[in-house]
């Protein structure tokens, strides 16, 4: 199975905030989680990636809400971009907790392993999507659309 990062917009607060499905693998392990972003987030990511890394120590984070309870965060989501080997290895490391106590509690964790090229088309992808008039991306770490 190809590691892919697919995410869809469901009509919310637009253009402002965005109501996003994100679904997530890596050939191993799969996702699928809701977030709640604002719209920008959307152009951060494609200003971040495209052209990834920027610098040896490049590292982009997209965070959202919080794990800390005291918070009272309804989720936490995070998608970092960085390189761990100097000669090109890159990935995308996704985490997503929805804050619940068991049975509800749901929490995923992986990377997805990619190349500068993939990373650049996946921030080529972000910005086409942050016009907010596809409803979905998708990204392969061969592909997207």
């Amino acid at each position: 199975m190809t590691s892919f990062l697919n995410i869809t917009r469901i009509p919310y607060e637009e253009p402002h905030h965005v109501r996003l499905v994100v679904s997530a693998g890596n050939g191993s392990v799969q996702g699928e989680f809701e977030i709640y972003a604002n719209a920008a987030d959307l152009n951060d990511a494609a200003g971040a990636l495209t052209g990834f890394p920027k610098t040896e120590d490049d590292t982009f984070v997209w965070e959202l809400g919080s794990e800390d309870e005291r918070d009272r965060f309804a989720f936490y989501f995070r998608l970092r971009v960085f390189q761990y080997f100097v000669a090109g290895g890159c990935a995308v490391e996704l985490r997503f907790n929805n804050n619940r106590s068991p049975p509800d509690q749901q929490i995923i964790e992986f990377c997805i392993g990619a190349h500068p090229a993939d990373l650049d088309r996946l921030g080529r992808l972000f910005k086409t999507f942050a016009r907010l008039e596809d409803p979905t991306m998708e990204w392969t770490v061969h592909s997207g659309t």
